[in-house]
């Protein structure tokens, strides 16, 4: 079965056939050299500091004189170097970035006025607290009418009272269920 594939490859590149012989065909690369297991490998030397743009000439002596009277200012006047360069050199004046709503991942100092203006609560959960021992076939059939439960599932429901009823329902939809079971004589809340 070699012998069939080898001669299908010969067969298939006709100046194969010429340059080598059979014996000398080889399925791996020409300039393929093995590594000698003995030999070390190369040890390279790298910089404590990458520095992308290469070794830099040191700074002339009027910009090592310019640096120290720059240093030498009083903060406020410091702080008007930016704005006067940019106006001289007319660069455009940077906006800020709203970052309003975004979660940077900085932690602040004091609380945010996220943290200090409570999120208004907008789903509740509807509980049933209670319920007259006479209304409790009414309370399961008002219970069916708002979920999807069978006769059976409210009636267990019902039965642990304390339970949650609804979940995850808008404050007009809750009042409406809260009003509904203490019509037929049971008491809810929401949380």
């Amino acid at each position: 079965m070699k012998v069939a594939s080898l001669y299908r490859i010969l067969r298939a590149s006709p100046t194969l056939c010429g340059k080598t012989n059979l014996l000398q065909y080889r399925f791996f690369q020409h300039d393929f050299v093995p590594r000698d297991p003995k030999t070390k490998p190369k040890r390279y030397k790298y910089p404590a500091v990458y520095d992308p743009y290469g070794p830099r000439p040191p700074p002339s002596d009027k910009i090592v004189q310019l640096a120290e009277k720059i240093a030498s200012l009083p903060p406020e006047e410091r702080m008007q170097i930016g704005p006067a360069l940019r106006d001289k050199e007319m660069h455009p004046k940077l906006q800020p970035i709203s970052v309003e709503g975004m979660d940077i991942g900085t932690p602040s100092a004091g609380p945010s006025k996220a943290e200090e203006k409570k999120a208004e609560k907008t789903t509740f959960d509807v509980k049933l607290e209670k319920f007259d021992a006479g209304a409790k076939l009414k309370v399961i059939k008002e219970i069916r009418s708002f979920t999807d439960l069978g006769l059976k599932e409210a009636k267990d429901l019902v039965e642990k009272v304390p339970v949650i009823l609804k979940q995850q329902v808008t404050k007009d939809e809750a009042n409406s269920i809260i009003e509904k079971i203490k019509a037929v004589g049971g008491v809810a809340v929401m949380e």
